[in-house]
C-alpha cells in the first residue's frame, strides 16, 4: 500500500472527520479531500482553523499523536482584551485547567494582525473592548487546550488558527514570521483556505526525520 501525507488548510466549522454522523449540517473532511483511508494525525475542533496533517501511515500517525514525542504546534490566537505581562508569564509557565497543569509554552504578542483570510462567519466583537493576537507554541494537544488556557488567565479566545507544526533547527529553514517557532517544519504557506496538497518525497523525509525526532 502506498502511503499518503497530506497538508490541509481546514476552514472554520469543518468537522475533523470523514463521516457525517447524525446528519450534521457541518462540512466534514470528505467535502474537501477525495483520498480514501487517510486520517488526521492530531485534530482541530470545528471552531478552529488551520494546518492539519493527514496520512494513512499508521506508524507515523501513532508517533505524531503520542504525547511522548511532544512535537511543537504553533497557533495564532485572537483574544478579547490586551493581555497583561503577568498573564503571558502564566501561559508560559503553565496554567491549571480543571485537574491538570499545562506544560510550559512559548508565547509572544504579535505586533500586528496576521495576514489571514476572513473568517466565515466573522467573530463577534464586543463594543469598546479591543482584541489582540498572540502566537502560542506548545507541545501538547488536549481538547480545546489553547482556548482553556487563555480563558484561565482572563482573555477568552475569539479566533484560533494553527499555522505551523514541528520545530527542528537541524532540518528546517529559519522562518522569521514565527517569533516562538522560527524553525517550524510545516506551515500554511502555499495553501489557500480549504486547499490541500500531498507532501513531495523530500518533504516526506523531512516529516519522518524532523517532526518525529524533534
Amino acid at each position: 500500500m502506498s502511503h499518503h501525507y497530506i497538508l490541509f488548510y481546514k476552514p472554520y466549522g469543518v468537522l475533523c472527520q470523514f463521516s457525517n454522523e447524525g446528519n450534521s449540517p457541518r462540512d466534514t473532511l470528505k467535502s474537501y479531500i477525495p483520498i480514501p483511508s487517510v486520517y488526521p494525525a492530531g485534530r482541530l475542533d470545528q471552531d478552529s482553523e488551520g494546518l492539519l496533517l493527514l496520512t494513512n501511515d499508521g506508524r507515523l500517525q501513532h508517533q505524531l499523536c503520542h504525547p511522548r514525542f511532544a512535537h511543537l504546534r504553533t497557533y495564532w490566537v485572537q483574544v478579547e482584551g490586551i493581555p497583561h505581562p503577568e498573564a503571558l508569564a502564566q501561559l508560559r509557565k503553565g496554567v491549571k485547567i480543571k485537574d491538570y497543569y499545562t506544560r510550559p509554552s512559548q508565547v509572544a504578542l504579535l505586533e500586528q494582525e496576521p495576514n489571514l483570510p476572513p473568517r466565515n462567519p466573522p467573530i463577534r466583537f464586543r463594543k469598546n473592548i479591543p482584541t489582540h493576537w498572540l502566537e502560542i507554541s506548545l507541545t501538547e494537544g488536549k481538547n480545546r487546550q489553547v482556548r482553556r488556557m487563555t480563558a484561565a488567565v482572563g482573555y477568552p479566545t475569539l479566533r484560533l488558527v494553527r499555522v505551523a507544526m514541528g520545530s527542528n533547527p537541524k532540518y528546517a529553514k529559519v522562518r522569521s514570521v514565527f517569533p516562538t517557532n522560527p524553525h517550524a517544519l510545516f506551515t500554511l504557506e502555499g495553501l489557500g483556505l480549504g486547499q490541500w496538497r500531498e507532501l513531495d518525497e523530500p518533504e516526506q523525509q523531512l516529516l519522518k526525520k524532523g517532526l518525529v525526532s524533534c
